[in-house]
């Protein structure tokens, strides 16, 4: 049975440019929890509430419609202490959330992996610390599944603050042996010396899409937020034998919880080891610039912005008087044969703009050359002299490559 909830946002002077995409995007992440909204209230302050985050008049409106809507939850836009849940859920007399927890939960219901589970499990534990002051709304005896509950929340019943730091030590020791491994993989990506494209997008932009289109692997894809949760890497045939790596990763959110990037950050670190990142950016999402911002924000803080970047606008097909805000880009529907198309050509121009050029003449007996050179480098022109006995061959390849060119062929 679908819970019933109940949203809350307060408009303050510091939220007040995207207050209403954020409450938008918070009924979202409630329909993707599984839940069903039946009101929205809220509520503009020069400051938060210390008590009770609203005003108390706002406060009893709110507990009246509760009880008028068979209400069962009330999940809060802003982070709310400690303090305040417990004093929410006293005079409210239901479940009370936050954003953070929200998110949480819908990690806890799309992670897939052992790793993933391990990670969100780490996240919820070092949110749910904190809190456990051994009130009714905040200890961990809650008996019922759903939003706000999923995952740590249902397998450590009736633990206490030890037990919960004990179990925190054995998921980081898990977690180190487990990026070992990551760092090994990516270790030898890194030697191969293949070119590597990442992923990295708001959550629902289209990445997985993309991931899928390009490599031509199926890729779990939804039209939700946070559909896919683990890093998946693939390769794929680029232009003629040149072959690159994608990788996918979690999306990006408004207010991404502190607690998730912490767990995530070596998978969200399997983006920083590229030589080019597709920023993809849902066209026909009206808030698309406050997502841009976002993305742009949480690569700053994961020290990836001097990785070159290819703008990728997806879902042209279902905008309407698109404006991009980024420049240059390239603007696509992947769901189409054609998007897909101009979006490999595009990342070609791109990866063309960070190699070398090159010129070669190849002798008649050396043609063997060919299949290995295209392999390496991307090829504009192969042409045949027969007066010399030689291919004249053009192109770009990277700075690590080059030296395996000579003037008549490869070392």
């Amino acid at each position: 049975m679908q819970e019933k909830v109940v949203l809350v946002g307060v408009e303050t002077f510091d939220n007040h440019q995207t207050f209403e995409a954020s409450m938008t995007e918070l009924a979202s992440l409630a329909a993707t929890a599984g839940a069903v909204v039946t009101t929205i209230f809220t509520q503009k302050k020069e400051r938060l509430d210390g008590k009770y985050l609203v005003g108390i008049g706002k406060l009893q409106e709110i507990k009246d419609n509760l009880e008028a809507d068979e209400a069962d939850m009330v999940i809060f836009n802003e982070k709310l202490t400690p303090r305040q849940n417990v004093n929410l859920e006293g005079f409210l007399g239901v479940k009370v959330i936050d954003r953070m927890q929200l998110i949480l939960d819908i990690f806890a219901l799309r992670a897939r992996s052992h790793v993933g589970m391990l990670q969100v499990e780490l996240a919820q534990l070092k949110y749910l610390l904190p809190r456990l002051s051994g009130s009714k709304g905040l200890e961990l005896s809650r008996q019922a599944g759903g939003i706000g509950s999923r995952g740590a929340g249902e397998s450590q019943l009736e633990t206490d603050r030890r037990h919960i730091r004990h179990r925190l030590e054995i998921i980081e020791a898990q977690l180190k042996k487990a990026e070992k491994v990551q760092e090994n993989s990516r270790q030898k990506r890194n030697q191969s010396n293949v070119f590597k494209l990442g992923l990295i997008g708001y959550t629902n932009a289209g990445k997985s899409s993309v991931f899928n289109a390009l490599t031509q692997k199926i890729q779990y894809e939804q039209d939700e937020l946070f559909a896919t949760l683990d890093a998946t890497t693939k390769d794929f045939s680029l232009q003629d034998e040149f072959t690159v790596t994608l990788t996918d990763t979690v999306g990006f959110i408004q207010d991404l919880p502190t607690e998730l990037v912490q767990a995530f950050k070596s998978t969200l670190e399997e983006s920083k080891n590229v030589d080019l990142l597709l920023h993809v950016i849902d066209a026909s999402d009206a808030n698309h610039k406050i997502h841009e911002d976002v993305v742009e924000s949480i690569m700053k803080d994961l020290e990836m912005s001097d990785i070159p970047v290819l703008t990728v606008y997806n879902k042209l097909d279902l905008a309407d008087d698109f404006a991009p805000t980024i420049l240059p880009n390239v603007q696509i529907s992947i769901k189409s044969e054609a998007g897909v198309q101009q979006l490999r050509q595009a990342i070609i121009a791109k990866i063309k703009e960070l190699f070398v050029p090159f010129e070669l003449t190849l002798p008649y007996e050396a043609a063997y050359q060919l299949p290995i050179l295209r392999k390496i480098a991307l090829i504009d022109t192969v042409v045949a002299e027969d007066e010399t006995e030689t291919y004249y061959v053009s192109g770009s390849i990277s700075e690590r490559e080059k030296w395996r060119l000579t003037e008549d062929g490869l070392c």
